[in-house]
């Protein structure tokens, strides 16, 4: 199969954890869009769900499909939310941040009952940070000074651009993509980075998953705690 037919059935696959009632994460990104739309079809067919989205781009999306939507203030508890990732270790600890999405999905995630990540199997690492840089979104105000502090911590650090210009986060914040090569210790390094002046969130997700359901070329692979 091709990687979007993978991505798309792995996507869907997640959708049959959704029931009626649900307060559901609608997370960002090329395969969680594929649950996106398929939740819309569910919602056509009667499915009654609220979501949240992850970005912009994702609630564009969601009204595309006319998705009912609701906030985390007017619903604190999320039952589950459906989003993807960068990078998978067997841990079930992530990349994210490839969408610039990452701080919202971050706290959408911390305030879910039970999160579920969509991938395509060439999503799957031995280790955080081999394949894709880590992001960091970072204020605008001192981000060069932010910038220095992260290459000061072993890694080759980029802003992230489009065209010529900054990338700019829902948020209004940079984002700075650091290179580590290979991320030895996951755990430590998120705390490390957010204890940083100037950085808002990174891209590392760690122990926040419940269950990873991958697209491969033999079919759905689920991961589980």
């Amino acid at each position: 199969m091709e990687k979007e037919e993978l991505k798309k059935l792995a996507g869907e696959k997640a959708t049959e954890y959704i029931e009626d009632g649900m307060i559901i994460g609608l997370g960002t990104g090329s395969t969680a869009e594929y649950s996106v739309r398929k939740i819309g079809k569910m919602v056509n067919e009667g499915l009654k769900i609220k979501g949240i989205p992850t970005s912009n781009h994702t609630r564009r999306i969601a009204k595309e499909c006319k998705i009912p939507l609701t906030t985390l203030e007017e619903e604190p508890v999320i039952d589950i939310t459906i989003d993807g990732a960068d990078e998978v270790d067997s841990n079930m600890s992530l990349i994210k941040g490839g969408g610039g999405a990452l701080a919202r999905e971050k706290i959408i995630a911390y305030n879910s009952k039970k999160v579920i990540i969509v991938v395509d199997d060439s999503k799957v690492v031995k280790a955080l940070g081999i394949d894709f840089p880590l992001p960091v979104e970072v204020l605008k105000f001192g981000w060069t000074a932010t910038q220095q502090t992260l290459e000061e911590m072993g890694c080759s650090v980029e802003l992230r651009k489009i065209m010529d210009d900054p990338f700019i986060t829902d948020n209004s914040n940079y984002i700075i993509d650091c290179d580590f090569d290979r991320i030895a210790d996951p755990e430590k390094l998120e705390k490390d980075l957010n204890l940083i002046p100037g950085v808002v969130e990174n891209g590392l997700f760690i122990g926040m998953v419940d269950k990873v359901i991958v697209g491969g070329k033999q079919g759905i692979l689920t991961l589980e705690k």
